[in-house]
């Protein structure tokens, strides 16, 4: 059954994958304009005012529901979406501290580690390590100096890979526990709490509340509703109407649209040998999804 909010927007009617690709489209235009921020504010300062925004409307979507957690969930779910909150900071802080540091479609290609290991744990078969090799291989060729590429970004990649399959595993077991976007609210309030004393560190460093000027705050708003509110709502909505095999999938192209969106918005060229380890990390993300038995996938 589709939703009366997706039949409102017309999303009953779209696609799967083209809903899927416009979540993918819609993160990494946001990340694209995060970045272009960071000449006029601190990364972690728009990790900060990212997080709020999505705390506040995913909140307002939730208030309902959120009136009674307290009653209807004990302290081993609060918990759970408390960990879901502490590896969303760790993968949304970490993310934007690398691609001020290396080109997006780099940064996003080595983030995708998390997700591929958080397969191949979960299979385990000859077949799954032999995607895991040529992601790895992949990630190495990107991770070559070569100006563009320095090793500090590299491992706040890898740091945000890990917040990811973290955030994989909390968000299966948050599901779970907590109706519609319970869960994922209680999560964005809790990673806003979590980064909010970096946040009003690197504020006063860079001149205090002042550079808070109202085009930043707007620029702000726009990357909470392209990197959170908008993938989230089509990626659920497609999720009701294919296989989370499939879903992943079409995730795969993720790296791709990032170096794409990098080159439009950022103007970040990559030479052929990025495009190839970016190639080899894709069709290895893919690969595992498409090859992984039931349990693994889901």
């Amino acid at each position: 059954m589709i939703s009366p909010q997706a039949g409102r927007f017309g999303l009953g009617s779209a696609p799967p994958s083209v809903l899927v690709l416009g979540g993918i489209i819609s993160v990494q235009a946001g990340a694209g304009l995060a970045k272009g921020m960071f000449d006029r504010v601190p990364p972690t300062v728009v990790v900060v005012l990212r997080l709020l925004v999505a705390a506040v409307v995913v909140g307002f979507l939730a208030r309902r529901a959120l009136r009674r957690v307290w009653r209807d969930h004990g302290a081993g779910d609060l918990a759970v979406a408390a960990g879901l909150g502490l590896s969303l900071a760790l993968m949304n802080f970490s993310i934007y501290q690398s691609i001020q540091q290396i080109p997006l479609g780099v940064a996003v290609t080595i983030e995708f580690l998390g997700p591929l290991l958080v397969s191949v744990a979960a299979s385990r078969r000859p077949l799954d390590l032999l995607w895991a090799l040529l992601a790895f291989g992949g990630v190495l060729l990107l991770s070559r100096d070569d100006g563009a590429v320095n090793l500090s970004g590299v491992l706040w990649a890898l740091l945000a890979g890990a917040g990811w399959a973290a955030y994989i595993l909390f968000a299966a077991s948050t599901g779970r526990r907590f109706p519609g976007s319970t869960g994922l609210a209680l999560a964005s309030a809790v990673a806003t709490v979590a980064v909010l004393p970096m946040g009003l560190h690197s504020l006063a460093e860079a001149g205090g509340p002042g550079v808070l000027t109202p085009s930043v705050l707007a620029l702000a708003l726009g990357v909470g509703l392209l990197s959170s509110v908008v993938p989230y709502t089509l990626e659920m909505e497609a999720l009701r109407r294919i296989p989370q095999r499939v879903f992943g999938i079409l995730m795969s192209v993720e790296p791709a649209v990032a170096a794409l969106i990098g080159v439009v918005l950022l103007g970040e060229f990559l030479g052929a040998a990025q495009w190839a380890a970016m190639g080899a990390v894709i069709v290895a993300c893919a690969g595992a999804t498409l090859t992984a038995r039931d349990g693994a996938a889901a």
